[in-house]
């Protein structure tokens, strides 16, 4: 065997592909359509864990080497059966979690209480950092920070981050360098779909979406659709 020079390995490294696939998590039970947010004791719907399992399902012959997940339920129940399905831990990120929101634990869809009680209307004044909640370049930071530690685990491998909707879109709209703040009906970031980095090295050269889960998910939560009246459920403004 000829002996390396200096600086191949390096060279490798730089040159190594890994990808990291970021996991929304399944459809909750929250038949009150409560504004969860960071809130403990939410738990994957059945039809959340059969989506789960689409997902484990979908990601079963990749090269998985790591697994880890926000430290909420729903998401943990997400990562469970991919972890599982790779004889992998399940490891926990908290910079994973959901974004923190001042309307957590209210209702938040049109017409409710929440919009017509004065004192919440100083929440509302700056869609742009946005003033309701967690700043969006905050949420950007902890999940580059997160899906980088991923790259590091898994390099040269693949990798699964399961989180939540908002840092989803924001930490991919910055990738993609668009604006942050953002229309939160046209987030491509449907319950269980893949968010995935590619990394060459320590650079993001690509980006990739799909939704293993779709014709699970009721038409009216699908990435783009119309809201749909009668349907309970809190404000996609706000995070999921």
């Amino acid at each position: 065997m000829s002996e390396q020079s200096p600086g191949t390995e390096s060279v490798d490294r730089d040159e190594q592909l890994t990808v990291v696939h970021v996991v929304r998590h399944g459809e909750v039970h929250n038949p009150d359509g409560v504004l969860y947010g960071r809130r403990p004791g939410y738990h994957l719907s059945d039809l959340g864990r059969q989506m789960a399992d689409r997902v484990a399902d979908h990601l079963g012959k990749r090269d998985i080497t790591h697994v880890v997940a926000s430290p909420l339920e729903r998401a943990q129940e997400t990562a469970a059966p991919i972890a599982k399905a790779h004889g992998l831990d399940l490891a926990t990120d908290a910079r994973l979690i959901e974004a923190a929101n001042v309307f957590e634990g209210k209702t938040f869809g049109v017409g409710d209480g929440a919009l017509r009680k004065p004192d919440n209307w100083k929440h509302l004044t700056n869609p742009f950092k946005p003033s309701w909640g967690e700043p969006y370049v905050d949420q950007v930071v902890r999940m580059m920070g997160a899906i980088d530690a991923a790259r590091d685990a898994a390099r040269g491998h693949e990798a699964v981050c399961v989180s939540h909707q908002l840092p989803i879109w924001i930490l991919r709209s910055f990738v993609e360098r668009r604006r942050l703040w953002h229309d939160p009906r046209k987030r491509q970031c449907t319950l269980a779909s893949l968010t995935s980095f590619t990394y060459r090295g320590d650079t993001i050269v690509s980006v990739g979406y799909s939704e293993p889960a779709r014709d699970l998910v009721p038409a009216h939560l699908l990435a783009g659709a119309k809201p749909v009246k009668g349907k309970p459920g809190q404000s996609k403004a706000f995070g999921a």
